[in-house]
Formats: C-alpha cells, sequence, structure tokens
C-alpha cells in the first residue's frame, strides 16, 4: 500500500495555500476527531453533533444533574455500567494495583517521578523582594493553589506518562489536593498500571471518569460522592476534552485548549531518514496526530518515505498512524534552511525536533514552538516519558503566545507593596496627578489624609 502523504514545495505557486490548509487542520478549529468519536457521538446523540455542541450539552447536563448525568454518559460513551460507588477508586484497589503491577514498572515510574521533579523545582517561581526608593518595599509572592484536576487519557491505551507529566509539577508546586479523572476502560480506571502509578505518587483521589463529563466532574464537582470542584484542571485529552474545558473556563483556570498532537521535525542531509521515519509515526500513532517533515534537501524527503513505508508495515499501530499520515502529514521542501526556520515558526508546533548538524545555531531563529529537541539522539520520546519538563504542551499554533505545562502554572501571584510615610510622600505627586485627572478624589483623599499635619487622628472623631 502506497503512503498517500503530501508532498508541499515552497517553489510551487500552491505552496502558500498548502501551508496555510495544514495550519486550519492543526488547531482544535479542524474539528479533528478519529471516526470512532463521530460514530460514538452519532450513538450517543442520535445525531452528527459539531463537538462543541456535545462539550456544551455535557458540561451543562453535568452542573444540572450531577452523579446521574456522569453515570449516564459513562454508560452510553465508554459503555461503562458503573454503579456510584465504583466512580472513586478506593484505597484498597490502589494498594491491591501497587501490589500487583510489575517491580521493575514500579521503579521506573519513581525514577521518572524524581526526574520530573528535579526539573520542575529548579524552575520555580521563587519570591521576589525589591526596595526601589526610601521607605518602598514591593514585592511578588507566589502561593501554590489548593485544589487541582488532572485528566489522564485512557481509551485506545494506557497513558502513565500523562498522569506523571502532570501530576508531578502540581506536587512540585505545592498544591495539596489533587484529583485524577480516568476514563472507566480498561486502560484507564480499570488499569493495574495506572493505578499503581497514582499510588506510588501518592495520589488518593482517582475517579472513574472520561471525556467531557470528566472535565465537567472536576469543575463543578460531585457532591453525591465527595469530589469537590478544582481550582485548576490540566492534561491531554480528544477534542471533546479539549472543548469541554473551554466550556467550563472561567469557573475554574484550564491549562490550554489542545489540539492533535503534532510534530515538526527540521532536518538537513545529516539527519537518518529512519531516526526521522520514527519522529513523524511517533506522533502520527496518536490517531490522530499531526506529522509535518521540513527540509530543504530533496534526496532525503524519497529516503524517509521509503523509511515510513517501511516501518507503518512493522508497527503495531502501523495502521492508525498511515491514516494520521495521510490525513495531517506532510513532507515540505523549503528552498534553504532559513526559510524552513520561517515555515516552522509559522506552524509553531507543540514539538520542534531539529536534527541537524549544528542544531543549537538555529535555536535563537525559532521562536515559536511547545518544546524543542536538539539533535540527532533525540527523539521527542525522551521529553513525552522521562527528561523532566512536561509533555503538556500548546497544540494548533498557539505557540504563539502559550507555554508548556510546569510548575509555575500551579502558583498564583500577588503582589505585595509596604511603604513608610517617606515612602507615600515620594509617591504622592504622581498619585494625586493621575487622581484628578481621573477625576476619582477619594482616591487623592485616601493619600492627602495619611500625609497632612504629623499623620495623627487627632479631631477626627469629632468631625
Amino acid at each position: 500500500m502506497t503512503l498517500r502523504i503530501r508532498r508541499i514545495d515552497c517553489a510551487s505557486d500552491d505552496a502558500e495555500r498548502a501551508i496555510a490548509a495544514l495550519r486550519a487542520e492543526l488547531s482544535p478549529r479542524g474539528n479533528v476527531v478519529s471516526p470512532e468519536g463521530r460514530a460514538r457521538t452519532i450513538a450517543a446523540f442520535g445525531e452528527p453533533l459539531e463537538p462543541w455542541q456535545v462539550a456544551a450539552r455535557i458540561c451543562d447536563d453535568v452542573a444540572a444533574r450531577g452523579l446521574d448525568a456522569v453515570l449516564d454518559y459513562s454508560r452510553r460513551l465508554d459503555g461503562a455500567e458503573l454503579d456510584p460507588g465504583q466512580i472513586r477508586v478506593s484505597a484498597d484497589e490502589l494498594e491491591d494495583a501497587y501490589r500487583r503491577a510489575d517491580p521493575e514498572y514500579i521503579e521506573t515510574i519513581g525514577r521518572v517521578q524524581a526526574n520530573i521533579l528535579a526539573y520542575q523545582r529548579a524552575i520555580l517561581h521563587r519570591d521576589v523582594r525589591t526596595t526601589p526608593g526610601a521607605g518602598i518595599e514591593l514585592g511578588l509572592l507566589y502561593r501554590p493553589l489548593r485544589r487541582a484536576g488532572m485528566c489522564v487519557p485512557g481509551g485506545a491505551a494506557a497513558y502513565p506518562s500523562s498522569l506523571l507529566m502532570t501530576v508531578v509539577p502540581a506536587q512540585a508546586a505545592g498544591v495539596a489536593e489533587i484529583a485524577v479523572i480516568v476514563p472507566p476502560t480498561k486502560f484507564g480506571g480499570f488499569n493495574v498500571d495506572i493505578l499503581a502509578a497514582c499510588r506510588v505518587l501518592g495520589v488518593a483521589e482517582v475517579y472513574r471518569i472520561g471525556g467531557a463529563q470528566g472535565v465537567a466532574s472536576l469543575a463543578y464537582g460531585l457532591a453525591a460522592i465527595g469530589l469537590e470542584p478544582v481550582d485548576k484542571i490540566v492534561g491531554p485529552g480528544n477534542l471533546f476534552v479539549a472543548l469541554a474545558k473551554k466550556h467550563v473556563y472561567g469557573t475554574v483556570d484550564i491549562d490550554s485548549i489542545a489540539g492533535p498532537s503534532e510534530v515538526v521535525v527540521i532536518a538537513d542531509g545529516t539527519a537518518r531518514p529512519r531516526y526521522l521515519a520514527a519522529d513523524l509515526i511517533s506522533q502520527a500513532e496518536h490517531s490522530p496526530g499531526a506529522s509535518v517533515l521540513i527540509t530543504w534537501d530533496p534526496s532525503l524527503i524519497d529516503r524517509v518515505i521509503v523509511a515510513l513505508e517501511d516501518q507503518l508495515a512493522r508497527l503495531s499501530r502501523g495502521d492508525l498512524a498511515r491514516d494520521s499520515l495521510e490525513r495531517f502529514g506532510a513532507l515540505v521542501l523549503a528552498r534553504d534552511e532559513a526559510e524552513a526556520v520561517d515555515l516552522s515558526n509559522r506552524i509553531a508546533p507543540e514539538h520542534l525536533h531539529v536534527s541537524t548538524a549544528d542544531p543549537a545555531r538555529l535555536v535563537p531563529r525559532l521562536t515559536d514552538a511547545g518544546a524543542i529537541f536538539l539533535g540527532h539522539d533525540t527523539p521527542v520520546a525522551a521529553g513525552d516519558y522521562a527528561a523532566g519538563p512536561s509533555h503538556v504542551l500548546p497544540t494548533g499554533g498557539t505557540s504563539r503566545w502559550a507555554s508548556g505545562l510546569s510548575a509555575n502554572d500551579f502558583v498564583r501571584r500577588s503582589s505585595l507593596i509596604a511603604l513608610s510615610r517617606e515612602g507615600l510622600a515620594a509617591l504622592a505627586p504622581d498619585i494625586r496627578l493621575l487622581a484628578d485627572r481621573e477625576g476619582l478624589s477619594a482616591h487623592r483623599l485616601s493619600v492627602d489624609l495619611r500625609l497632612e499635619g504629623n499623620g495623627s487622628d487627632t479631631g477626627e472623631a469629632s468631625a
């Protein structure tokens, strides 16, 4: 079977149109939903609703009916017949999963947790104090969120990495209460590896709720089973999860409105085609997932296609990856290195892998990417699983203004201002002028009263 992946030559007349179409497909507005997801929508609602309609309907229903709605959608969308007592994973179930799990797996979870903690603590914001003038003390205080909710996928496979990459940054920030939702499937809430990893990480609140109904449960709470609303919801998921997060934003904070996983690979003639093919397939196998190669070496594209065909035929998820590559992938021939860098910045990908002879030289010009991987021997999988930065990253071109999840997303900032009478006097002329211009006389009075006379309250009680 010949791979029908699009090829774009930047020297051609229709290159701009092709690049624009590619960027549109990678955004959440691109309606990237798997065929299975579309079939479930029709089966559950009796009509082919748009994804945003599905997310809004589910969230509003959970807000109104609570646990009854969650049980209903678990049955209709996940095929899970649950009773209320099965929604929250018990402490005994977590302990049992821990005992049953492969010891080598448990050790791996512990090592990766240590890697993530070390990195996230190293980058964590610290309180700042400054004294710009006599009697003026300013500061910025960072305080962790009280409660955070983590979405962990579990439809097509189990993803302990997503558990690690969401829970551990929050722990590094000092979040006291963490609630995890996983779908009620064999890869989610009934998966030994997932539950054992929760036990290793010390997560005691685990709920068997998936999809948009899970997001709504975290946002609004489920009083019937003691699930309190969280302050922030983070974690990957399909388009329905992303749009549900968008729907509840404002009631709670969220990390992002994420689209399908994506990678852009910038490569020159020194890159190995089989490495590149594996990097492209590793994102495509998420199904949906988007994979784009940009090179200025025409022969490299032909060699990568051969390697893609070879690997797709041998991989367990080869058919799913092939479908993603044909729908959302591209092999782009740039005219030179500068154009390749420009195209990458315009796409603003989630993952950017630079597989060139001197990748560090390009970094200053690579301004838009969620995470950058440098060198032939730094696959995206290293960041997905073990290095330390979170793999929860901005997608769909949003890395132009958004950043990947980190411990700093679980802290709030409070500014601190402390003035002596001398310090207030130094600022007073500017305060008075601006207050007068804005017609806010009480603002000015609050300064004048403190600075008149000797600053005592004598006579105020009889005034």
